[in-house]
Parts: C-alpha cells; structure tokens; sequence
C-alpha cells in the first residue's frame, strides 16, 4: 500500500512538467520553451531513495539523492549534495552538514573497497567540506574546506582543521586536531574546545528549527508579512521624525545660557 501511495504521489508532482512540455508541443513552432527547474529536494537512483527523520531540516537547495539517511534533529544546509548511489550514506541525530558540503561514497580505489560515507550523531561539517567514502564517529568535527578521501576515520572528539587535506586510509585518534595538505597530527584539543563541538551542534540544531519554520512557510504568508513589514517601517520612521521634532526648541524659546560667575 505505502508503495501505491508513494507512485501516487510521484506522478502527481510531475504532472506540472508533463503539461509544461506537452503545451510546448500544441504550441508548434511559436512556443517560448521555459526551462523549468528540475531539483529535487529528495530523488531516487535506481532502486534506493532517501530516508530524512521528520524532526530533521533539510533546506530547499540541497539535494539527497539514493540510498542516503538522516537522523533525528539534523540539518542538511543550503546548496549541500548527499549523493548515495554506489553505496550509502549515513547521518546520525543532531548532526549539522553546512552550506555547500559534498558527501558520496566511494565506487572504487586501488584497494578495490567500496566505502560507504557514516557521520555519526552531533558532528559538525564545515561549510565546503568534502567528504568521500569516510566514517566520521560521534562529536567530531570537520572545519570549513576539509577534504576527507576513502577510508578515512576521524574518532569521537577529533577535530579537521579548515582547508586540511587528509588523505586515504588515514585514522585522526579521539582528542587531536590535524590539519594541512596532506593532514598531520597539530596538537591536542583543550577541553574548552572538546565541549565547543557539542555545543557547536546543539546550536545548529536549533537555528535549523527556525529556518524549517521559515522555509515551510506559504508565499501568501511571505507576502503578508513584507506588507507588514514595510508599514510597520514607514509608521516607526514617521514617529521618529514626530518625536525628534518635539524635541527641536526654536532658537527665541531656548533658555539663556547661564552667566559664569564674576
């Protein structure tokens, strides 16, 4: 029955474009063809689709494509791709994946593995990041522009510097930071910063609530409240200038200056 449902509701969401192109065709040689976007928020390759937890927010612009899972209290940001179709892709509850980020998996390498792509819960990945046919384990952290290629292991509590390039196979042990290109071993982290990431996730977990309430939006409600806005603006400027009058005293009604004593 779920299956029915969901062909159901598959051909329903591409009727629009079905119309679209057959409009073109009863149009002849006089159609203005407009290409409409093709995204997809969620898409299917061969016979894998994604699975997003319903508490989880993914934005608009990204895309999560095959056999690729999100847990509870996620986010997916904008412009991210998730691409699970040589194997999968796995995100664990209360993970952040920031704008731009791309993860896959890897389909083959010298060692002729194929590795599935596992991020575990309350990790953060910097904006940009790369990250290919890696397991990246519980409260860790990938800074912005970080590269991670097969096999590698990033452990509980370790920290990818921005812009770091680790190379396959490559295992950073719980507690230390590695970064440059290739990737070393830079120091340990302090337990200010071991607390941060956690924090940094707890944070990312609840600015996605805000944009999930935004994003779900209608554009009736969008529009209502840009009238608001601007009436509300052009009010505040208008009592502003009244009150700011007020305040001007005409030159003749000014107190005189008191008289320094002789």
């Amino acid at each position: 029955m779920a299956k029915a449902f969901y062909a159901v509701g598959f051909w329903i969401r591409e009727t629009g474009q079905a119309l679209d192109r057959l409009g073109c065709r009863l149009q002849g040689n006089y159609f203005f063809h407009e290409q409409i976007s093709g995204h997809r928020t969620l898409m299917n390759i061969f016979d894998k689709a994604p699975h997003v937890h319903k508490e989880a927010f993914v934005a608009p612009s990204a895309s999560l494509i095959g056999d690729v899972e999100v847990g509870q209290g996620s986010s997916i940001w904008y412009g991210c791709v998730l691409r699970g179709d040589a194997n999968n892709v796995q995100v664990g509850s209360g993970t952040n994946i920031q704008d731009n980020s791309v993860v896959h998996v890897a389909k083959s390498n010298l060692t002729g593995k194929v590795f599935p792509t596992i991020i575990g819960d309350n990790v953060t990945v910097g904006h940009s990041a790369v990250l290919q046919g890696c397991t990246v384990e519980d409260e860790a952290f990938v800074g912005m522009g970080a590269t991670l290629l097969d096999g590698v292991v990033v452990e509980k509590h370790g920290m990818v510097a921005a812009g770091a390039l680790v190379r396959q196979n490559t295992r950073i042990p719980c507690g230390e930071v590695w970064g440059g290109n290739p990737a070393k071993f830079l120091r340990k982290l302090t337990d200010e910063e071991i607390a941060f990431i956690a924090e940094s996730a707890a944070n990312y977990s609840n600015l996605a609530k805000a944009h999930a309430v935004e994003n779900a939006k209608p554009l009736e409600k969008i529009d209502f409240e840009k009238v608001l806005r601007k009436k509300f603006t052009h009010h505040d400027e208008e009592h502003d200038s009244m009150l700011s009058g007020t305040r001007e005293v005409p030159p003749e009604l000014a107190p005189p200056s008191p008289t320094p004593a002789q």
